[in-house]
């Protein structure tokens, strides 16, 4: 399955997929759907893509106005695959890759926050609920009003108990379900 950038600066790109098939990448329609609902948004914005496998959520992002996406996974084909998408998109001079394993980079302060979180890690292994939590715990990681985005199967999905995330929207395509976190302060909680 070919991926592509379809929207922004880079619109049209084909994206190189991780060899050996580890990774699932986004599909283009639920893509299209996620930067439709972000808008405008995220022109000027700060992404972290966690779980980046071809880095095509920030790639996206980066074509659509985004001014920084850091990018986070840990296999190493991933990695140079996402160093690649930049490279034949041009879009490296705004983007951070990084060959870490997501919670390990969540539980360290670090020295940039972002807008907007996006968690799609591997399916069926409860990833994203630490990933979640993980965030709420350290919510340092994120500007005021940040949204936090998990993609994840349908059959995953479970209530999750958090302090500083607070879940207000979700769609679902197919087997996909995007479900939208905000960030939000401990006093607005209690009320």
């Amino acid at each position: 399955m070919p991926i592509r950038v379809i929207g922004g600066t880079a619109k049209g790109r084909r994206l190189k997929l991780v060899p050996g098939g580890t990774t699932r990448p986004v599909m283009d329609r639920v893509k299209e759907a996620l930067f439709n609902i972000i808008g405008s948004g995220i022109r000027d914005a700060s992404l972290l893509d966690l779980f980046a496998g071809t880095g095509s959520v920030g790639i996206e992002a980066l074509s659509r106005g985004a001014a920084h996406v850091t990018f986070i996974d840990s296999d190493r084909l991933a990695v140079r695959t996402i160093h690649e998408n930049l490279s034949h998109t041009g879009l490296a001079e705004r983007a951070l890759v990084l060959r870490a394993n997501a919670f390990d980079y969540l539980r360290r302060r670090q020295p940039r926050t972002f807008d907007y979180v996006y968690i799609a890690p591997p399916q069926y292994k409860k990833l994203w609920k630490d990933a979640l939590l993980l965030l709420d715990e350290h919510p340092h990681h994120l500007n005021p009003d940040a949204i936090v985005i998990v993609q994840i199967d349908p059959a995953e999905q479970e209530s999750v108990a958090l302090a500083t995330l607070e879940p207000y929207d979700e769609r679902r395509y197919g087997k996909t379900l995007l479900w939208f976190f905000e960030h939000i302060k401990p006093e607005d909680a209690a009320e």
